[in-house]
């Protein structure tokens, strides 16, 4: 093979040689991306639509962006169950942190960020001659994509689109990267319309509010980002807690507000808690979690993700039952985020979003929230897994032997999470990006972390959930609260790593990984360090 290489290239030379003999040549320039680069775009407005559409459906995968969000923590898992799951240990080696250099979930994230930046950069270049709103989206957007690969892996490379396309891209970290991306917002800011809430469709473009939102989210993060490829954490900066305070204060004055009613926030309707949604489908959310006789809905769950005890645990109630009566009425004494099993389903009443299935609200047998202990059809008779046994989601994860285990589970194993019910359709496009519940504990974390006491806020929104007041608020309490409010809501490895228990011991954690800080970032895919210099391998890759 090698001497057919050597052999085309000195064919290959000699032809060239040949022909700079015969005459002299002046080479016409006809590759514009060799002689002028990128030109602008003829459509800004179809490459923003594309933008939403990416940024939305790359957040509803449960794969990717998800995975490293939530399935790196002590929130989301998923065993091996038999031959389901297996994937190659894809799933099991982000729980247990045991991931390397060229996972599937860490490359393609890594792509996908970088690609909607640069898309962004090519929509706000003047030659596209965007509008004041489109350019004003597409720092939105930008900022958004920036900060989601800062967030994951502390370096962003940044293509100018004004330099040819043959010109290695830049690379922004620490504070430089943060300087941009709030640079970026401010300008969304200032160029995005005030859509207030329960304002629909509106709302899955984005607003002042949204922008407002980001920033909050950036500023309570700073000190982590600019830190992080030093190795040291840092502490929050005073005045970016106020901007935060100040910033969600300015999201309430445009009419959000926490909701009563939980899991109704996360239906395709308007509510007071809604700031930003993807019009993406949510069936990721509703069947990886369900077992495959779960429901006849869209041909059954898929048997995966699953959370710790642990997890499940934080949350007021029965340790060992999570029951519910029809109309969602707690009977183990718990909180009204833990949700509950239902006995069976509910009759049907052609309610707005809901289909007739033999009487019944279709998927209504189908809890909310945490899925543990005997699961029922729609008729009241105890659902049976594919082995004929109870269908029981139980606490533990163990193997045939009895033992603690990722591998070799049967089809029961693990408490289950959903907050998308299929009862409301199955891939419905209405996914949850930013909420006020978030904004509101973002707030209380600022008056924490500038010395005041979060616990009258956290309280607030614990009353409307139904939960016991706390006598007070601490760190510990504000993040357990956090993971009560936002589980599976894409928050959950930024708020551990905020609060530092992202590196603590859980459930499953690989032997050595706790107290690991080079999982703190995820590595570099090698293939983007060869084709760009100016990337370095995060510490400890």
């Amino acid at each position: 093979m090698r001497k057919s290489i050597l052999k085309f290239c000195g064919v290959t030379a000699l032809a060239i040689g040949a022909l700079s003999s015969c005459t002299d040549l002046e080479i016409e320039e006809t590759d514009s991306f060799i002689s002028e680069g990128f030109q602008g775009l003829e459509s800004p407005q179809s490459s923003l639509d594309q933008l939403y559409q990416n940024v939305a459906g790359q957040r509803a995968d449960q794969a990717n962006t998800y995975a490293l969000n939530e399935v790196t923590t002590d929130a989301q898992l998923i065993p091996t169950r038999g031959p389901d799951w297996g994937d190659n240990g894809r799933w099991r080696k982000l729980h247990q942190h045991e991931w390397g250099l060229e996972e599937v979930d860490i490359i393609t994230p890594f792509n996908q960020w970088n690609a909607n930046q640069l898309t962004a950069s090519q929509i706000l270049d003047p030659r596209s001659n965007a509008t004041g709103t489109i350019a004003a989206e597409a720092s939105f957007l930008r900022a958004f994509s920036m900060w989601q690969a800062l967030d994951f892996f502390g370096q962003v490379p940044f293509r100018d689109v004004t330099l040819s396309s043959s010109s290695v891209p830049e690379v922004l970290s620490g504070q430089a990267a943060v300087d941009f991306i709030i640079a970026d917002i401010d300008a969304a800011i200032a160029g995005l319309p005030s859509t207030g809430a329960n304002a629909g469709d509106d709302l899955k473009t984005a607003s002042k509010a949204a922008a407002r939102f980001l920033k909050a989210k950036v500023l309570l993060n700073k000190h982590i980002y600019v830190n992080q490829l030093t190795g040291g954490g840092g502490t929050p900066d005073s005045s970016d807690m106020a901007e935060v305070i100040s910033l969600v204060d300015a999201i309430a004055a445009d009419g959000f507000a926490l909701q009563a009613g939980y899991f109704d926030i996360f239906r395709d309707t308007a509510d007071s808690e809604t700031i930003l949604w993807g019009d993406s489908a949510v069936g990721n959310r509703i069947f990886n979690v369900l077992h495959y006789n779960s429901t006849e809905i869209s041909g059954g769950g898929w048997n995966g993700f699953s959370t710790l005890a642990e997890y499940y645990d934080m949350f007021e109630g029965d340790a060992n039952s999570n029951r519910v009566e029809l109309d969602e009425t707690p009977l183990d004494g718990q909180e009204e985020r833990r949700g509950g099993v239902p006995s069976e389903g509910l009759p049907f009443t052609d309610r707005a979003g809901t289909t007739d299935n033999g009487g019944f609200e279709d998927g209504s047998n189908v809890g909310n929230g945490f899925l543990i202990g005997q699961q029922y059809a729609l008729d009241g008779t105890p659902l049976q897994d594919r082995q004929g046994a109870p269908l029981t989601f139980k606490r533990d994860f163990v193997n045939g032997e009895g033992q603690s285990s990722l591998i070799n589970n049967d089809e029961t194993t693990g408490i289950r999470v959903i907050k998308y019910n299929p009862r409301f359709g199955a891939f419905t496009s209405h996914s949850m990006i930013f909420r006020y519940s978030d904004a509101h504990l973002m707030k209380a974390e600022a008056m924490m972390r500038s010395g005041g006491d979060p616990t009258a806020m956290v309280n607030e929104l614990r009353v409307l959930r139904q939960a016991s007041p706390l006598a007070s608020v601490g760190e510990q309490e504000l993040l357990d609260e956090r993971g009560r409010e936002l589980f599976t809501e894409h928050w959950r490895r930024n708020d551990m790593i905020r609060f530092g228990q992202y590196l603590r011991d859980w459930e499953l954690k690989g032997d050595g990984q706790a107290g690991n800080t080079t999982r703190l970032l995820f590595p570099i895919p090698l293939p983007q360090i060869l084709a760009n210099p100016n990337l370095v391998q995060n510490p400890g890759y």
